[in-house]
């Protein structure tokens, strides 16, 4: 892996949600030409031998990935935790992006909180969650933006133009009527910003207004409606237990049942370098 080389990091754990995060982190490492690395985590306890087994079959599963993609695929192996190693390793490495495959909510996940949320909040680089392979190894055709109120939509309008810059996107934004002056109007600035920039960078758009309700299954309703590749949120400031164990909005789209993939971009996120499309905004 050459010195500051960009990559794009899967989680590695050895099952079928991780070769489909490898397949769809294949397909964007093809249109932004950033290396892909799998990333494994084994527990701080690791016995010497047990953790060369590991690097042994890592790089092994490296190797083949690399021949059936057709591109270089790197292996590194971290210890901890997975809701720390893993952010740690991506905001050390500078990494511009994380594609992690999810099984969704069910089983242990859906008792104690969505365990790729607690992983995702930690890290300054956004994560393309994913359950299914790519449908299509082309591009991300139709992206989904919802816009509401919180300040921190701004970031995902970086994001937006990311993809739709390499992947000629089209942006879907979906925004809510509100019966409160104050919401309706921070909803209107961060849709205002939205579409400067997406016009300031050629993306093609669309706004798609609906009823007001329970936002986060209309994104999902919508998303499903239009056969969306991808949800762009961004995830809550401050996430705290209580959302872990009742489930914010991010986790109960993460989780969709559609298995469409979704990129959350945390508040200030550090991905890539997006001043050129923003005219300085956020660089």
């Amino acid at each position: 892996m050459e010195e500051n080389q960009k990559i794009i990091v899967v989680p590695w754990d050895f099952t079928p949600v991780a070769e489909n995060a490898l397949a769809h982190a294949a397909k964007i490492s093809r249109m932004v030409r950033n290396e892909v690395c799998l990333l494994h985590i084994v527990d701080k306890g690791i016995k010497p031998n047990e953790e060369g087994e590991k690097k042994v079959l890592l790089a092994h599963v490296a190797e083949e990935s690399s021949k059936k993609y057709n591109m270089p695929i790197g292996a590194e192996i971290s210890k901890g935790s997975i809701f720390s190693a893993i952010a740690d390793f991506v905001n050390e490495k500078d990494a511009s992006l994380v594609v992690m495959g999810t099984h969704g909510m069910k089983g242990m996940q859906k008792l104690t909180g969505s365990w790729a949320l607690k992983v995702i909040v930690k890290s300054k680089v956004p994560f393309i969650v994913v359950q299914d392979p790519p449908l299509a190894q082309e591009r991300y055709h139709n992206i989904v933006f919802p816009v509401d109120f919180k300040k921190e939509n701004k970031e995902k309008t970086k994001m937006a133009i990311y993809m739709g810059k390499f992947f000629e996107s089209k942006i879907h934004i979906i925004v809510t009527t509100s019966t409160d002056p104050s919401i309706l109007k921070k909803t209107k600035v961060n849709l205002n910003f939205a579409i400067r920039y997406l016009i300031q960078n050629n993306i093609e758009y669309e706004i798609h207004e609906i009823p007001k309700g329970n936002f986060p299954q209309q994104t999902l309703d919508f998303a499903q409606r239009i056969n969306a590749d991808l949800i762009l949120i961004v995830t809550t400031k401050n996430i705290t237990f209580a959302d872990y164990m009742v489930g914010a909005s991010e986790q109960y789209i993460i989780a969709n049942s559609s298995k469409i993939p979704v990129c959350c971009v945390n508040p200030k996120a550090s991905f890539a370098n997006t001043s050129q499309f923003m005219g300085g905004w956020g660089a």
